[in-house]
This record gives C-alpha cells, structure tokens and sequence, in this order.
C-alpha cells in the first residue's frame, strides 16, 4: 500500500471527527487533503461538520471505533480509492470527554482508549499510515504544590482505581498502545498531550466552564466555577491546538510525545468575570463542589514543541475568548436549554 497519495491528495482518517477538537481538524486539513471523518455522536454533534459535508474531499462514517471495521467496506469511500491509495495519515481523537455526563460514558471511554485505540492502530499498520493520538494533559495526573509544571519526560502520579481512571488511565494505556506499535510494528506514531482547551464548538451544558460562562452570561445565568476563588488553569485556544497536530504529524519519525497547551495560567474567576463584561451581562460567579472531571490540570511545558516543531500558542486569551462568545452568541437562538 503505498505511504504517498498515488492521486492529487493523500487520504486523512479523523476519529472523532465531529468531536470539538476533530471538528476544526477536519476543516483545517480539507485545505491540502481528503477526509475521511469517523464519529459515533455519543458525546458530539453533527452540527460541527455540517458544513463541510457538501465539500467533495470530506466524507461522514458514523460508526463505532471499539467494534471492528474496514474502511474498504464502504460504498461512499470509493471516491477516495483507498483499495489503490490506502491512507496515509490517521489522527486519533475519539474519546468521550463528558464532565457532567462523565459517569454515563465510563465504559465508553474505557473501551475508546483501549480496544478503540487498538483497532485503529491495526488499521495503521495495514496502510503503513502515519499516526497521531490525541492523548491529554491529565496522563501527569493532577496539579501539584511541589510540581506545578510538566514536561513530556515527567511520569506523573495518577490514581488507576479513581472514578476517572477510566480516562486518566485509559489514556496512558493508549499511549502505550502507539508506543507498542510502534516498537514493533515500525510505524510512525507520534503523540500529542493536549492541555485545557476552549473555543467555538466546545460542548454546551456539559460542565466545560468556558462555554457554559459563555451561555450562562448572554441568558443571565449566575456563572458556576467546579471548584474555588484559587482555581487556575492553563487555556489554549482550538486553532492552536490543531496547528500543533498538523505539524506533529510532519514531524520526523521518533518525535515521541510533545505538549500542547498555553504556558500561561488564568484564574477561571477572572475568566468568568471577563465574559460577564464582554457580554454585558449582570450574572453572578458561584462556586460548587468540584466534578471528577474538571480539576486543575498541570501547566504545560512547551519547550519541545517550541524547539523542534516550531510551535506555540500564538491566540491571547482576550482575542479567544472574543471569537468564542461571537459564536456562541451567533448560535444561542438554536441552542437547546441543557
């Protein structure tokens, strides 16, 4: 199977495609590639690629990445030749990330980052296609007095009989999954540790704080921070994040495991309180009882992906926050009350 497109375009496989994250990625790589978007929507939306469905180079599969699947067997991926051309790049991003929902999907996710990961890694080493997992910054477990700061050689302390292991655990479990691979298999596995993210298309009504501030805010909600006044966290914007992706994926082989995320660190009060004057808003800031899926993450260090990717976050929290509220308030009317 040939390792380049032997058309005008290589062929890109997206899991979780319609996912927050997956769903820029998408549009992102339509620019220079075939897509081919894989998603089940148990925690996302098909509104996020709706958009793109009309473009030639992007397909929809809706299907379930833990149960066994070829790509071969679909009539609709024949415009894309893949019994010839094969794929040349997979981004691995499916994984439910529910924080209100966190208990409903457990098995789900579970099952994502191992038997999941599994059958997608397979697929790579049918197509000899490069891979990128999108792991996540909690593999370091959570922040620390005394370790504040992680850099990808840190190991971290996570707790694999907590009620988030699942995710926690069930990420570092995938990212020795592409590891394995990749020791014997020989393919190029890379993988991406990706820190607290936000930006339009970021689930609604989930307890991911900065959309709800957002939604809250504009219907004059009080705000409501998982935690208290002391709760920070490092914020990168999505196009960053899939700037990073993209160019992990060019990476040469052996690049490892890189961080992605905003070195900087914000108080979620001071966000909150930022997003009820831009929206001109008279919401109130609450503090409740934190959720197992929201805490505070470590702070990213970026210096490898600073020096051998030629990355950083280049979005202001101000600049983001504007384009995330001009959306949410674009969609607001079609949104559902939660």
């Amino acid at each position: 199977m040939s390792k380049t497109p032997i058309f005008n375009k290589k062929n890109v496989l997206v899991t979780g495609g319609a996912g927050f994250v997956g769903s820029h990625l998408c549009e992102a790589l339509l620019k220079t590639s075939k897509v081919i978007c894989l998603d089940d929507f148990s925690n996302s939306t098909p509104a996020n690629i709706e958009h793109l469905l009309k473009d030639p180079d992007f397909e929809l599969l809706k299907l379930n990445i833990n149960q066994p699947f070829s790509l071969e067997d679909f009539p609709e991926l024949e415009k894309f030749k893949i019994k010839f051309q094969g794929v040349q790049e997979i981004y691995h991003l499916a994984c439910p990330t529910s924080a209100k929902n966190f208990n409903q999907f457990k098995i789900e996710t579970l099952l994502s980052n191992s038997v999941g990961t599994y059958h997608v890694l397979e697929m790579a080493v049918k197509y000899k296609a490069k891979f990128v997992l999108g792991s996540s910054a909690v593999v370091y477990g959570s922040r620390r007095l005394d370790k504040p700061t992680f850099s990808e050689d840190d190991l971290g302390v996570v707790n694999n009989l907590s009620p988030r292991a699942c995710y926690d655990e069930g990420k570092r479990f995938a990212e020795t999954l592409a590891s394995t691979y990749m020791q014997v298999h020989k393919i190029d596995a890379k993988i991406a540790r990706i820190f607290r993210t936000y930006g339009p298309r970021l689930k609604l009504f989930d307890g991911q704080m900065i959309s709800d501030f957002i939604v809250d805010a504009i219907r004059g909600k009080d705000l409501v921070i998982y935690g208290d006044e002391t709760f920070s966290s490092s914020l990168v914007y999505v196009s960053d994040v899939v700037d990073g992706l993209i160019k992990l994926m060019a990476a040469p082989v052996g690049t490892g495991v890189v961080n992605f995320g905003d070195e900087r660190v914000h108080l979620l009060y001071d966000v909150a309180k930022s997003i009820i004057e831009k929206v001109g808003s008279k919401s109130k800031i609450l503090f409740e009882k934190p959720l197992d899926f929201i805490t505070p993450l470590g702070i990213p260090d970026i210096r490898k992906a600073k020096n051998e990717l030629g990355w950083m976050p280049l979005v202001m929290l101000e600049d983001g926050l504007k384009k995330t509220i001009d959306y949410t308030i674009a969609k607001e009317k079609t949104i559902g009350q939660g």
